[in-house]
């Protein structure tokens, strides 16, 4: 897009207000509304605002921050009224000297992309977030009450939430979503949207854009909305798999028609590089402590490092789609992600594997989850972290995870994290009353 057709746009659509939308270093959307006179200064990316009042963003003595729009993200937002409708665009922060700024996520996701393009790569990504819709309230507030009672693949009246979930996909198909398929999923209450693979940072894009409209659709249909990981003990969590493919000169460089599984070597060292650092950037893709109740034995989240073209217990799984269709699908990754790091780290670790010719090792055919603990020392199988405190250890451990977040976003990053945790410890959980309260 180009300006005039931003303007051209705003006329046809009759749009009197402008979000210019970022997410910050936890991931969680921000947005600065400005009115349609303000839009000649927004497209100079001349709008400024306080970046130490965002999470993770900067000091009071270098607050000032400024938004640059990316033109190509302008999309109106179908569920406000009309005329006098509201648009967005997504924005690359920037320093008062012209800079990109070193906390920004976006930014951070287009230095690893760069790299990648040096190499002669370009990464497709397609993500599956899964979600729950929960009742609320009588005073509005979420409950843990899920509104239907519905499993894998589920139609109504066992699927309650079919209704929102097809007003969520019509929202993001307005706003220029190619949507490929929606479902409910294993646990009651919970809910699938796949969208169609795309360049890295158009699909990250899509991540923050997609967890915003899931949420206020949901509302409007009196639900709530929650990619928390795991929400209730004892049925499965959400998880967000993460297809990845490479491409060069629009060709796809993980599929080989002339090797005995289609697979080719970069496709094999890519995936050496990703579990290489897997320990690494599991703090990165599963950001929460909640995360970490997720992935444990018992539904299929994985927790072990190792690769396999058919065995859903493995982090890295290879589908059985060959030529233009040939990936692999990271499974560890949680909605809760932010999603322009989850990419940068991902990538940057994929990248290292071409370079440094990576070997993955065997793929393991064997359930993992039934193995013993002997089985799995003599294949060399390790598992992910067990707390997000044993995931940012690894985190500080991995110089090239480090690397690819930049000294800002890993100090910040780490800081928020082990507060979070500290706060996590102080309080009294109900399990502790249950387990204490009566016996001691």
């Amino acid at each position: 897009m180009e300006e005039r057709d931003i303007y051209r746009l705003v006329e046809e659509w009759d749009v009197k207000f402008i979000r210019l939308q970022f997410i910050d270093i936890l991931g969680v959307n921000k947005n600065v509304a400005i009115s349609l006179e303000e839009l000649p200064r927004a497209l100079a990316g001349e709008v400024m605002f306080d970046g130490s009042s965002i999470e993770g963003f900067a000091r009071i003595q270098e607050s000032d921050m400024y938004l640059r729009p990316d033109l190509d993200s302008f999309a109106i937002f179908p569920w406000r009224p009309r005329p006098g409708a509201v648009a967005r665009l997504i924005c690359d922060v920037y320093t008062p000297r012209g800079e990109p700024f070193p906390g920004c996520p976006r930014y951070i996701l287009r230095k690893v992309i760069k790299e990648a393009a040096d190499m002669g790569f370009s990464l497709e990504a397609g993500p599956e977030p899964e979600f729950f819709l929960f009742q609320l309230g009588e005073k509005g507030e979420p409950t843990t009450i899920t509104n239907d009672q519905g499993s894998y693949f589920d139609l109504a009246p066992s699927d309650q939430g079919e209704d929102a979930r097809r007003d969520i996909v019509l929202h993001l198909e307005e706003m220029g979503f190619s949507v490929e398929s929606s479902h409910h999923e294993v646990a009651p209450g919970q809910h699938e949207i796949d969208f169609k693979y795309a360049p890295a940072l158009k699909t990250a894009d899509n991540i923050g854009t997609f967890r915003l409209v899931t949420k206020i659709v949901a509302k409007k249909h009196g639900l709530h909305a929650t990619f928390m990981p795991k929400p209730m003990h004892g049925i499965a969590g959400s998880g967000m798999h993460i297809h990845q493919s490479l491409c060069k000169n629009g060709e796809n460089v993980f599929f080989d028609p002339e090797s005995k599984d289609g697979l080719s070597d970069i496709a094999r060292y890519y995936t050496g590089g990703i579990l290489r650092h897997a320990r690494g950037f599991t703090a990165i893709t599963n950001p929460l402590i909640n995360s970490y109740k997720r992935l444990v034995s018992g539904f299929e989240a994985p927790i072990y490092v190792s690769w396999s073209e058919a065995n859903r217990s493995a982090l890295i799984r290879i589908p059985a789609a060959r030529g233009n269709g040939t990936r692999l699908e990271l499974r560890n990754p949680d909605p809760s992600a932010n999603p322009y790091l989850a990419l940068a780290v991902t990538l940057k670790s994929g990248l290292e594997g071409i370079r440094e010719k990576i070997d993955p090792g065997p793929q393991t055919f064997n359930n993992i989850f039934t193995m013993t603990q002997e089985e799995k020392r003599k294949c060399g199988i390790q598992e992910l972290p067990r707390s997000l405190e044993e995931a940012l250890n690894c985190l500080e451990q991995d110089e090239l995870v480090c690397s690819a977040l930049g000294d800002h976003v890993l100090e910040r990053f780490i800081d928020a994290k082990r507060i979070e945790i500290a706060q996590y410890r102080e309080v009294v959980h109900d399990w502790e009353r249950d387990r204490y309260l009566q016996t001691y």
